[in-house]
This record gives C-alpha cells, sequence and structure tokens, in this order.
C-alpha cells in the first residue's frame, strides 16, 4: 500500500453474510466413488426394501435376455439405461416395479465358441460325447453371465441380481420343453421339407432374426432354356374372324399364319437370368409374368466372343430385351423384335433343361421345364422369366407345391453337390471357411460347354449371411419342424382369433401400446407376410424338440407323432431334477416312452429348439412361474433395440399366441442403433467403437445415463468423444445448480408459510406444472422430455433466475425475516422434487445430493417416491404476469449488459434505470421494489412515459424501453447494494435491511 492511500476502515461483515456451505464438491469424482455407492446400496438391500412396500400395483419389465457370450457393447448400456429408468420411474412413482435380469444362454453362437476352442486344439466335436459338448458350454455360458452381471451393475442398474432368469436353468429347459409340448398337442406342429435359411458353414437352418444382408460379389448369368413344345392359343382377331366367316383360302391362310407362330415359338429360347448359377441343376420350371408384356426377338448379326447365333430367337419381356441383348454383347442392329408374344401362348410352352441330353448325364435332366404363371415375376431386371428352384426358394417353393413340381435334393448340409451329381459331385457352394467354393463355377463352365450360356457377368448385391459366422447363407430344402400360423390352434382360446397368425394380429391392433407408434406397423407387417416358424435347430446346444414320430411313417400319417399326456409329464419331470441333458442319457426313449407304446417303434428327435423359440418361452418361467413374476403371466413392457420386431418381439408373440392366445406384453417400447458421431454404424475394423467400460472409467456411468436420456432413443443415436463432452458439459450445469441448492439450505428447513411472496408462489406454481409435466413424460417412456423439462428448469428458472434473484436475500436478511424463511422453504420443497425426478436417470449423483442431508444409515433416494405437488400450488395467472415480468426483465439486463460494456459500471447493483412501459408490461409491473429485485438493481424507476428514441430496446420485447442511471446514495458494505441510506444506521456503511440484520 502507498503511503498516501488512505486505510480502508470499513468493517469487515463478511462473516455476518449467510453464504453457501456445502462438502458437496463440484468435481464429482464419478469414476472412483461410483463403486461406493454400488456397494452401499447392496449392504442395504435396496431391491429388496422396495418389495416389502405394501398396497402397490405391480409393474413389470420383462428383460429380453442379452446373449451370455462377451462384454457389453454400447448397445447393451444403452438398452439396459433406457429399462432401468422405466423400472425406476414407476417404482418412484408409486407402483411395485418389479425387474428380473435374464440372459439367453443356449444356441449356436457359445456352441461355436467350444467348437473353436476344439478345432484349436484338434479335436473333432462330433466325437465328444453330446453330454460332455453340452456341460462346457454351459460352463462358457455360466462364466459371461457373471462377468456381464456385474458389468451391467456398474452402470447402475437395479434388479433381482442375486436371482435372474437363465435359459440353462434346469426349471427354464422344463418349461421350454413344456410350452414346445403344447405345440405338439395344439395341432401346429408339423414336419416338413421346405427350403429355409441354411448355414453351410454352421450347418444349421437359421431364423430371419440370425440373418443380416451384406454387399458381396456373385456370378450373375443368362441361361437358355431350348423350347421343345409350343401350341398356340392365341389367334389374332383377324384370324377369328377368318375361320368363322372366310372363305376356303381365307381359313388356309390362317392356319398357315398360325403355324408360323407354333414354329415360331419352337424355334425360340426362354432365357432368364440369375445370381444363383449353383440352383440350375435344380431347376424345375420357369415362371412368367401375366401383365408382362413379352416378344420374340430373332439376332441378325453378332460380334466376334459371343455366345449368340445368327438366327436364334429369344423370348424376353419387351422391356428387358435391350439390355440382354447388350449383356450378350449385341448391339442396336444386331437384333429385331419379330412379334409379340400373349400369356396363353406362354401357359402352352414347354422347354428343356439346359443340361438335358448333355453326355454323361445319365438322363438326370431329361425332363420338361414348364412355363407357369407367376405374381412375383417382374420386369425390372432380368428377362421377365425367373428360373424357378422349388428346393431353393420361398416363391420357387409356393409354385412347386401349387403345380405338383418335384423337390430336388442335390444340396448336402455342408452346400456340397451330392456325391452321384452328374458333372458337380461334391462341389461346394460354400466352404467350411465361408468363402465361395466351387459349385458356380462348375456349373458355369458346363453350361458354357453345352452352349446353354448366353451372358455372364459379376455384380453386387445385398446378400443373406448368418451374423454369427458372417458367411453366406442359401435357401435349401431340409426336412425341419415348423409351426403351422395359419392352422386352427386346437387349444379352445379363440378370444382372439383361432390362428397364431389372427391372434397375433389381433393383440397388435388392440392389447399392446407401441412406442414410438410405428413399431406396430413393423410388426404387423412382418406377422401378415410371415411363413411357418421353423422351430429345429440341427445343433447340439439347446433344448431338444421333445418328441417322437413313428419309425416308417408318412408326414401326413395321422399317428407320425406321438401324441401321450403321460409322456410328456415324463419328460417334464426328469428335465426339472436333470435339466435337458437327461434327453441325451442312455436309455432315455425307452424311460419317456414307457408303457404308452413300444419303444422300438419310434424314433427319437434330436434336433434342438430355436433359440428364438427358448427366449419367447421366458414368459412362462418368468412371469408366470416366479413369485415375483405377474399374476397373469402378461408383462407390463417389453423393451428392445428395433431389431427386436423380427426378434425377440416376434418370436415371444408367436410363442405365446400358440400357448396362451394372446401377446405375452401389454406394451412395446423400442430403441434404435447405436452410432458414431459422424452417423457411421460402429465397426472394430473402422476402430469407431464405444464401450461402456471406458466411458464409465473416463466419465462415470451416470454421464453415459444422461447422454441416454438427452437422446432421442426412438430413433439412431450417436456417440463419441466431442458428443461425451457436452453431455459432461450438461452434467457439471446441473451440478452447479445442485451445489448452490445444497450449500443453500438450512440444516431444518422450515414449513412453507401461509403467506408467501410472489416469487416463491411462481416457483410453487412451475414445481406443479413440472411435476405434472415429469410424471407425463416418465409414463410415455420420454426420458429425453424428463431430462430437458428439468434441466431447462435448473439451469433456467432456478441458476438464472430464481437463485439469482434470492441470493441477496439468503445471503443477506436476517435469519428470522419472513422473505428468507419463505425462500428457505421453498428451497427445501425444490429439493425433494429435483433429487427424485432425476433419481431415475443420475442414480448416483442425486444418491449422492440426497446423502449430503439425510446421511442416515440405510437412507436412499432410491427409497423415495415422486413427492405430490399440491393443486394449490398452481397459479396460472401469477404464471401469465411473471411471464411478463421477465420478458421486461430481458429488456433491463440487456441494458445494463451494455453499460458493463461501456466500462460504465461493473456490478448490476451500481444501477438504477428507468424503465418505460406500455401496454400489457405497465398492466403487470407496478411495484419497483419486486422489480428492482428481479433486475438485481439497487432501484428502478417505472414510469408509463414515452420513451426517449436512444432507449434501449429489444425488438421481441416491445412496450418496454430501458434508460441507463446510476444508482444514487453510497455502497453497502455488507450487500453491496447502492442505497441513499448507508451510513445513516448504527452499523458503519450498511444500509437499513444490513443494520437490521446484523442486530
Amino acid at each position: 500500500m502507498c503511503a498516501d492511500t488512505p486505510a480502508d476502515t470499513s468493517p469487515d461483515y463478511k462473516a455476518t453474510l449467510n453464504l453457501p456451505k456445502t462438502d458437496f464438491p463440484m468435481r464429482a469424482g464419478l469414476p472412483k466413488r461410483e463403486p461406493d455407492w454400488l456397494a452401499r446400496w447392496d449392504a442395504i438391500g435396496i431391491y429388496d426394501r422396495l418389495r416389502e412396500k405394501e398396497g402397490r400395483t405391480p409393474f413389470t419389465l420383462h428383460d429380453g435376455p442379452p446373449y451370455a457370450n462377451g462384454h457389453l457393447h454400447i448397445g447393451h448400456g444403452l438398452n439396459k439405461t433406457i429399462k432401468d429408468m422405466i423400472v425406476r420411474s414407476r417404482q418412484m412413482m408409486g407402483f411395485d416395479a418389479r425387474y428380473i435380469p435374464g440372459w439367453d444362454c443356449h444356441g449356436l453362437p457359445i456352441e461355436w465358441k467350444i467348437e473353436e476352442k476344439y478345432r484349436a486344439k484338434g479335436r473333432d466335436k462330433d466325437a465328444v460325447d453330446v453330454v460332455e459338448f453340452r456341460r462346457e458350454c454351459r460352463e462358457f455360458a455360466a462364466g459371461w453371465v457373471d462377468i456381464q452381471r456385474d458389468e451391467f451393475k456398474r452402470l447402475g442398474i437395479t434388479g433381482n441380481w442375486a436371482d435372474p432368469y437363465l435359459t440353462m436353468d434346469y426349471h427354464a429347459e422344463a418349461v421350454i420343453a413344456a410350452e414346445f409340448q403344447k405345440f405338439l398337442m395344439n395341432g401346429t406342429l408339423y414336419q416338413g421339407s421346405k427350403p429355409v435359411m441354411w448355414s453351410p458353414v454352421e450347418k444349421t437352418a437359421l431364423a430371419e432374426a440370425e440373418v443380416e444382408y451384406h454387399d458381396r460379389q456373385v456370378d450373375a448369368i443368362w441361361v437358355k432354356f431350348p423350347v421343345v413344345n409350343a401350341t398356340s392359343a392365341a389367334y389374332d382377331a383377324e384370324l377369328d374372324i377368318a375361320h368363322e366367316e372366310g372363305t376356303v383360302e381365307e381359313r388356309e391362310a390362317a392356319n398357315a399364319a398360325n403355324a408360323r407362330r407354333e414354329a415360331q415359338l419352337r424355334a425360340a429360347t426362354v432365357v432368364i437370368w440369375t445370381t444363383t448359377p449353383w440352383t440350375i441343376p435344380q431347376n424345375r420350371a420357369i415362371c412368367f409374368g401375366p401383365e408382362i408384356s413379352y416378344g420374340l426377338y430373332e439376332v441378325t448379326d453378332t460380334p466376334d466372343e459371343c455366345w449368340a447365333a445368327k438366327g436364334d430367337t429369344y423370348l424376353l419381356a419387351d422391356a428387358l430385351a435391350g439390355q440382354v441383348m447388350e449383356a450378350a454383347r449385341l448391339e442396336d442392329g444386331m437384333f429385331t423384335r419379330l412379334r409379340g408374344v400373349q400369356p396363353e401362348e406362354l401357359r402352352e410352352v414347354t422347354c428343356a433343361h439346359p443340361l438335358r441330353g448333355a453326355e454323361g448325364a445319365a438322363g438326370e435332366w431329361d425332363f420338361d421345364v414348364p412355363l407357369l404363371p407367376g405374381d412375383h415375376v417382374t420386369d425390372d431386371a432380368g428377362t421377365g422369366f425367373v428360373h424357378t428352384a422349388p428346393s431353393h426358394g420361398d416363391d420357387d417353393f409356393a409354385i412347386g407345391r401349387a403345380h405338383g413340381l418335384p423337390m430336388t435334393y442335390n444340396v448336402l448340409d455342408d452346400s456340397s453337390y451330392r456325391a452321384d451329381l452328374p458333372f458337380f459331385a461334391g462341389e461346394q457352394i460354400i466352404r467350411p471357411n465361408g468363402k465361395p467354393g466351387g459349385a458356380n463355377k462348375a456349373v458355369i463352365a458346363k453350361l458354357v460347354d453345352t452352349g446353354a450360356l448366353l451372358a455372364r457377368s459379376r455384380i453386387t448385391i445385398s446378400d443373406a449371411h448368418s451374423w454369427r459366422s458372417k458367411a453366406p447363407v442359401i435357401r435349401l430344402n431340409r426336412p425341419q419342424w415348423f409351426a403351422a400360423i395359419d392352422k386352427p390352434v386346437g387349444d379352445g382360446q379363440d378370444t382372439y382369433g383361432k390362428t397364431i397368425r389372427q391372434r397375433a394380429l389381433t393383440s397388435i391392433d388392440e392389447l399392446v401400446e407401441w412406442t414410438p407408434k410405428r413399431g406396430r406397423n413393423r410388426l404387423h407387417a412382418m406377422i401378415e407376410q410371415r411363413p411357418d416358424w421353423v422351430l429345429s435347430r440341427q445343433r447340439a446346444w439347446g433344448v431338444p424338440m421333445t418328441c417322437f414320430v413313428k419309425a416308417g411313417a408318412k408326414l401326413d400319417d395321422s399317428d407320425f407323432l406321438l401324441r401321450d399326456p403321460a409322456v410328456n409329464a415324463r419328460i417334464i419331470d426328469a428335465f426339472e431334477q436333470e435339466g435337458a441333458d437327461a434327453w441325451y442319457a442312455d436309455g432315455a426313449k425307452a424311460r419317456f416312452i414307457g408303457d404308452a407304446a413300444n419303444p422300438d417303434d419310434y424314433e427319437q428327435v434330436f434336433d434342438i429348439l430355436d433359440v428364438w423359440f427358448d427366449s419367447g418361452s421366458t414368459h412362462a418361467f418368468v412371469l408366470r412361474d416366479r413369485p415375483d413374476g405377474t399374476e397373469d403371466g402378461i408383462a407390463d413392457v417389453y423393451m428392445e433395440g428395433t431389431d427386436q420386431h423380427r426378434g425377440w418381439f416376434h418370436s415371444s408373440l408367436l410363442q405365446a399366441c400358440g400357448t396362451i392366445g394372446r401377446a405375452p406384453y401389454r406394451a412395446v417400447v423400442t430403441h434404435g442403433f447405436t452410432l458414431d458421431e459422424k452417423g457411421i454404424k460402429m465397426s472394430k475394423s473402422l476402430g469407431n467403437t464405444i464401450v461402456p467400460d471406458e466411458v464409465v472409467k473416463q466419465y462415470g456411468a451416470d454421464i453415459l445415463r444422461l447422454w441416454v436420456a438427452q437422446t432421442d432413443y426412438t430413433a439412431d443415436q450417436r456417440i463419441g468423444p466431442e458428443i461425451l463432452k457436452g453431455v459432461a458439459d450438461s452434467y457439471r450445469r446441473l451440478r452447479n445448480t445442485m451445489r448452490f441448492l445444497l450449500g443453500s439450505l438450512p440444516d431444518d428447513v422450515p414449513a412453507l408459510p401461509d403467506e408467501l411472496p410472489e416469487l416463491e408462489r411462481l416457483i410453487l406454481h412451475r414445481l406443479h406444472e413440472i411435476d405434472g409435466q415429469v410424471r407425463a413424460a416418465y409414463t410415455a417412456y420420454d426420458f429425453q422430455r424428463v431430462w430437458r423439462t428439468v434441466f431447462d428448469f435448473a439451469t433456467l428458472d432456478l441458476s438464472a433466475f430464481y437463485f439469482d434473484v434470492r441470493k441477496d436475500a439468503l445471503y443477506c436478511d436476517a435469519a428470522d425475516s419472513p422473505r428468507r424463511v419463505a425462500c428457505e422453504a421453498v428451497l427445501g420443497e425444490i429439493y425433494q422434487r429435483l433429487v427424485t425426478w432425476l433419481a431415475p436417470i443420475l442414480v448416483f449423483t442425486m444418491e449422492e445430493v440426497w446423502l449430503e442431508r439425510f446421511p442416515e444409515d440405510g437412507s436412499s433416494v432410491h427409497l423415495q417416491d415422486l413427492p405430490d405437488a399440491p393443486a394449490d400450488w398452481a397459479d396460472t395467472a401469477l404464471a401469465e404476469r411473471t411471464h411478463t415480468m421477465r420478458a421486461a426483465r430481458r429488456v433491463v439486463l440487456g441494458a445494463l449488459e451494455e453499460a458493463r460494456r461501456d466500462k460504465t459500471i461493473g456490478s448490476s447493483l451500481e444501477a438504477a434505470p428507468v424503465v418505460h412501459l406500455s401496454g400489457k408490461f405497465a398492466d403487470t409491473i407496478r411495484d419497483p421494489d419486486l422489480f428492482a429485485d428481479l433486475c438485481i438493481t439497487s432501484h428502478v424507476t417505472l414510469t408509463t412515459d414515452p420513451a426517449p428514441g436512444d432507449a434501449f430496446t429489444l425488438d421481441d420485447v416491445p412496450g418496454v424501453a430501458v434508460v441507463f442511471a446510476r444508482a444514487q446514495g453510497g455502497k453497502c458494505a455488507r450487500c453491496w447494494k447502492v442505497l441513499p441510506d448507508v451510513g445513516t444506521h448504527r452499523h458503519d456503511g450498511v444500509c437499513g435491511r444490513c443494520d437490521s440484520a446484523l442486530g
């Protein structure tokens, strides 16, 4: 201090201020602190204590089981966090919200892992005892269940973790088998041979949900099928007239013309196009479109290196003829259209198989190939004719069944041709490593050799792949077990329909609420169009199809299947005690059949059930059978990703409609997929994956949960480092609000006084208003709306307005001043609601906020309900007035900010602006002291006089203009307001209010 600087002799009143006091840190330290709260929750048994609350309506979210075979990915984190928010919010709204986590433990992915281990050691899986193999699968799944359970708990997910459900538990396996037996007994189970999605690498049928589509290059070929018979049934109108009314010469001319037409057809070749050359040996027909325009095209010239010959005549769709000729290297001028061909003519055409008569074929393909009408044929691509192999496609199979075409069995389980098939024996379509085999090349080479190939090319198509092995799959006919979805179910439960399809569609439309609504349309379309359900898989790790078939019986024999309740009961009893391994024990067939029939007359089925049947049956052994299930076996909500419309939502619906006659859920909520920050699908090869464990280690689980709450989960979401930084910033802003709130609350919060200042009444109104909005949003599973509503209230209504305005009263008013007491009482109400509104989202942080005030043993915010907001808090008129005042306040704050920029003032308390009001503002703003408090100025002057031209205004707030003026008087040494009475009281350098507070 310089010698000539006068000493500041003003008293230091800082110690007399009621400044915020709290141990709540601004830096959260979530990664280190969250595990302590988890341990605390385990110690006090929160989930079990919530179940002890009596008189509550149960609410059950049934968990779609994740697969027990790897660490969690970000999709798991999103999925389980949404479920947790649903369960916690329903609990805090007064329900008994139950959540039983579960795991899908059977199936090919686990089996595949064990086989990989065998292959690495040079062991043959088929040489291992099946029970021993299944034991290894069980141990593998159990290990991952434990790992994933810990990873889910680390995310703050509540639930009955001590007693989850596992599809490989003995009771679960028994119930799955019993549910299958209901299909056996109600007449919907049948065995058939039809094309299914087949994985040559995994050697099993796949469900649609197990298939994904990827681009790959394939061979496209144009193949010639020579016409061997054509009887024209169509005449031009002129020919009809000539036959009926013409002269002998005219009739002879008409006959000659018709003969020429027939001769043209007999000399023609039907051209087909396919991207699966390997299916050509299985061709049995060609389909045409009855509404498509066709023509005969003659080749008039050819270039070098062309498989077409001058004089060849091709039958093609007119819309595609040019493309076909271009593929065959025929330019304009090298072909001509001879005439059109009518559908009636096509129906009479028969072709030869392109391999017919090939030397060495031993008559394998010496059969006729008819032309058949098909509604699936279009002229968008190809030739207008569709090569039809009933063994390898759904449309093909339907056409074959309708016209009595034979099925072929040329392709074996490993996608190799049968050993005695001429030319192609042993060639594989897909090799064991998932790469293309030699089948396509062999077929193309033979077609070239026989002169049947017109053109070929390499193109890229979107093709079906197994989502497990990532290898291509094929359509292949194999004897499989199916559930008929259009056959009347013989169980008498016809309330919602007689067939599984009818029941499913009725459930979708009448019994289920959909979030988002478009989920209904997606599943409805799938159920409308789907074929029968393929139940069987040719693997070892799963629940076996517990049935017996009569040896030597035909599939359509009435006694093909053994249907005996006593046999079924023996199987289920054994599974309850020993698990499904009992099916594979020595003597199992005789043990289970018992005296119901001669065991030698029956064969035991060793296919296993599709794992989607396993997970689709979980409603029975979780919702129906567990004491913490539901009274009627129906879940209040299923919640999974949108891919489960073809997965778990779908299979659960079909399974339940076959056994209980309706959907097993009352509501379905779906979320989208998680993408990186650029909107690209996450991939390890791209290096753009986000792993929950990494987010938790860097930020804490609450930041991941907040990311979930901030997103519109019903669509695809994006996540990445920059997005997470933004989430963390929002979190810090909220934490700052909570810190001020905690620091400003007294240990003993006063009750709400009967008389409250207008500002406090406004906040109570907002609490009432937001309480309704939060409850409605939680009920609608709209967590983004919950977060946005509460966050905006906390940062805009509280931090930027109420707290900012009331700091002066909290810091400087006397402890017993009515204004301060009212504020503290309202702060208590704010606290109770903020901490509970956000507890389902920020489970750790709100627990921390709660324990700052209620640190007693056994205390937890998660044992609380959302407090009610009394109806008499609502004051719409006050809210409208305050909205008007806050609009005017923005104009004043703008004028003050301009004064700060000009260095005219430093603090807003140095100002006493003149506020010119008109219209609704003049009618509403009449108390200058209240308005000065709102604007955080020492004084304001309100006037209805016209504003000078240089007054500060905002375009969006007409009716308010501000003229800056400095406050007059001295600066209070305690509250820093500039007031005329400073220095005139008992305590030096203070205003009257502060002098009174100092006593």
